[in-house]
């Protein structure tokens, strides 16, 4: 027998359900959006140690996004890219780590460009209303281990016709500064295939972002 000491309150109703508003397309690729794919798999740089790729391109009318792939051989469990970075701190620890880490880039045939080197530009993932400079380089999701990682980055905007260079630089992986350059027409192209399936009605999730800077790479 259930004793009536015990009652519960009559449950409130839900609240309205208000959407968020939509994000710009310097923090996130568009919802609701099939890309334009590019049949890309670009190996940046490797060697006995670790090898660093790009793989599954897709354009939008704003961007591009790709997955970063990472790879260490058998053996060099020690190697950790940690891609995105941490923003510094004073201290050995912070500095060791930061040359350590997997330094990568993207740089546009302007000359602007972009890298995932913590602090070397302006936090501007929280600025709705302006856009920055660009270009922006967002990290959305991924992750790895046993040897294989696999990051997601969205870049706002699209390059302009021309090369486009993806370049690295592992030195805990003895990996020097590599670039390499593919036509920046294949994105562009791409952009034109991509489909809208559903109206974007605000919301999706937070990007963290990486760097944006006007400065040259090499």
């Amino acid at each position: 027998m259930v004793s009536d000491f015990f009652e519960f309150p009559e449950p409130e109703p839900p609240a309205p359900r208000q959407p968020r508003p939509a994000q710009p397309p310097w923090i996130q690729a568009p919802r609701g959006v099939l890309p334009g794919a590019i049949p890309l798999e670009l190996l940046v740089a490797s060697n006995e140690h670790a090898a660093v790729a790009i793989s599954k391109l897709g354009a939008y009318p704003d961007g591009f996004d790709f997955e970063l792939l990472v790879l260490v051989n058998e053996g060099e469990d020690e190697l950790e890219p940690n891609v995105i970075g941490h923003p510094y701190r004073p201290g050995r620890h912070n500095r060791d780590a930061a040359r350590e880490m997997l330094r990568f880039g993207i740089e546009f045939a302007d000359g602007s460009r972009v890298t995932n080197i913590p602090g070397d530009s302006r936090h501007r993932s929280g600025d709705r209303d302006e856009p920055p400079p660009g270009p922006v380089m967002q990290q959305n999701g991924g992750g790895g281990g046993g040897g294989e990682w696999r990051q997601r980055f969205w870049v706002w905007p699209l390059p302009p016709a021309g090369p486009l260079a993806f370049a690295c630089e592992w030195p805990a992986a003895g990996i020097e500064f590599t670039r390499v350059e593919v036509d920046a027409r294949l994105l562009i192209d791409a952009a034109t295939r991509s489909t809208r399936i559903f109206e974007d009605r605000g919301g999706g999730g937070a990007s963290i972002s990486i760097t944006s800077t006007g400065n040259s790479l090499g």
